[in-house]
């Protein structure tokens, strides 16, 4: 039987065409990245377009993408491909994806860090609370392991920790590609979206992207954040001409009940700009405040806990954050610049609509590190909760994972007052777990240079004279003190640091191919352990 016959009532029309009579849940795409990106372009009678980029294989691929069409059943899809018939002839529908038995068991596949099942990701996008369950959009290029073809992913969870895939949330079209943005729940029909029986519009806001320019677009779903309906009067906010800029995307929305309107954190050109709105379509300019990059947040926490004294903060993509108030049109900072993420963590955003009752502020953060020759790339870090602590060096934004995340660990050892080689006595018992958490206190005594390493790499690397941590600037909250608490999560591909609690953190690519024989090592002159845990790791894919 042909590849063409093999879809199930498909016919060539052309060179490069076909059309296909949907029939099942998945359309499945050969990939080899030993060919060039091609246009190719998904059309519907009565539906916008998708255009894409893809290198097809016509020999043996790579790996396989896919794309889920179960919406489609009974609809014919024409394919035009800019290539060869050989390769479109490959492509072909099914119940399951293919390779579908090797998902989340392939080698470097993270085990508790969210990745999709195939394709690129970055950005988290969307994060949303909504009738129990977490929503987390992402960036993603569901046609292959690099980026491109910016699409809006979509996953939910009940515990921000099983994570199930759902099909890709918002496509490109003729306006752009879809890049970051956020999500609101419409509770008071602003917008005049909701559903006839008083179901809220679930309504994203995003940034197409186009070659002449960045603009802001919204899109509204009435099944609870499945399917979007792109806005008519897009785009609602087109501030290229006034910033003589193509960089003005990502815009972060929220309701501000003092006073009862809707606001939109975006950045452009050199900062992030405030607008305004009552009906979430009609934008006002409002203020701008510089030195912040791509991906902005806003959002207010009680100091220390205290409901009654609350600040605000805001960040942009790579970390860095700013304490101050907010009166619903400007943010006034009260104190310098500082760094919350360090490492491969980028472009966080927190969750909106979580619960009063619930009162936590949980951020998601993409890991910038690679999975090489994957047929996915990419991943997120935990979820962690934000916290405004008083320290000794003034106020501090901590981050820590969220309790949650506990369900995944089992203690396996717990013991104190141990002397390095003690230690690593004790961890040769874990040489051959890829996946773990320890954290540990370490006493550094005389040590001016000492650590923790895997297979030779460096997880935590501590320079006392220049109070470097990881060639991060970093002194213990306490003057004088020579403790530094380390709660390191080492997953495939990728590893997480919390030092102090919180008030430092940084993510890194591992080494998976490292040739290194040693496993996990303390190391650093004279160097105590005050405290020492190890826990086995749970798979968050055991439920797939």
């Amino acid at each position: 039987m042909s590849a063409l016959m093999a879809l199930g009532c498909a016919t060539a029309m052309q060179a490069a065409d076909i059309k296909i009579k949907i029939t099942k849940k998945y359309i499945n795409f050969p990939i080899s990245h030993k060919v060039d990106r091609k246009p190719m372009v998904l059309s519907v009678k009565g539906q916008d377009p998708c255009r894409f980029v893809i290198r097809l294989a016509e020999g043996e691929p790579d790996y396989w993408t896919f794309r889920d069409v179960s919406a489609l059943k009974g609809k014919t899809v024409t394919l035009s491909y800019d290539g060869s018939e050989a390769a479109l002839a490959k492509i072909y529908q099914d119940d399951r994806i293919a390779g579908e038995d090797e998902i989340y068991n392939e080698k470097y596949r993270p085990q508790y860090h969210f990745s999709t099942r195939r394709g690129w990701i970055n950005d988290p996008n969307g994060l949303i609370y909504y009738k129990g369950k977490y929503h987390m959009y992402y960036q993603h290029n569901p046609m292959e392991r690099d980026w491109e073809n910016m699409h809006w992913g979509h996953t939910v969870s009940t515990d921000l920790v099983h994570w199930q895939e759902q099909p890709v949330a918002i496509h490109p079209d003729s306006v752009g590609t879809i890049f970051s943005g956020s999500a609101v729940i419409d509770y008071d029909n602003t917008a005049g979206f909701n559903g006839k029986n008083g179901e809220p519009a679930l309504i994203a806001y995003y940034t197409a992207e186009h070659p002449k320019a960045q603009r802001q677009c919204m899109a509204y779903s009435l099944d609870e954040g499945q399917t979007f309906t792109k806005y008519s009067g897009n785009p609602v906010i087109d501030s290229h001409e006034k910033w003589q800029s193509h960089d003005t995307r990502d815009p972060k929305v929220f309701w501000y009940a003092p006073g009862k309107h809707w606001v939109m954190v975006v950045n452009e050109r050199n900062g992030h700009s405030i607008y305004n709105s009552t009906d979430l379509k009609n934008w006002t300019y409002e203020s701008h405040i510089t030195g912040f990059w791509e991906c902005p947040e806003l959002f207010q926490l009680p100091v220390d806990g205290n409901p009654n004294n609350k600040k605000w903060v805001m960040w942009g993509a790579s970390g860095t954050y700013m304490i101050g108030s907010f009166d619903g049109k400007k943010f006034t900072p009260e104190l310098p610049k500082l760094c919350n993420l360090n490492g491969s963590a980028y472009a966080a955003q927190v969750f909106n609509n979580i619960p009063e009752s619930d009162g936590r502020v949980i951020k998601m953060a993409w890991a910038r590190v690679s999975f090489d020759d994957m047929p996915f790339n990419g991943c997120m870090l935990l979820p962690q909760e934000q916290i405004l602590r008083t320290t000794n060096s003034g106020l501090r934004l901590v981050s820590r994972p969220v309790k949650e995340v506990d369900q995944l660990f089992d203690k396996v050892y717990s013991g104190g007052n141990l002397t390095a080689q003690q230690a690593n006595d004790i961890m040769k018992r874990f040489d051959g777990n890829d996946v773990l958490r320890i954290h540990a206190k370490l006493h550094l005594t005389y040590a001016t240079d000492a650590g923790f390493s895997y297979r030779g790499q460096r997880l935590v690397s501590y320079d006392m004279n220049g109070n470097r941590l990881n060639g991060e600037f970093y002194a213990t909250d306490e003057p004088g003190s020579m403790d530094l608490d380390a709660d390191i999560y080492v997953d495939r591909g990728v590893v997480e640091v919390y030092i102090d609690g919180g008030l430092f953190s940084y993510s890194m690519k591992r080494d998976v191919k490292s040739t290194n024989p040693e496993g996990y090592v303390f190391w650093g002159n004279n160097l105590e352990l005050k405290n020492l845990e190890v826990y086995n790791v749970k798979s968050i894919w055991n439920n797939k």
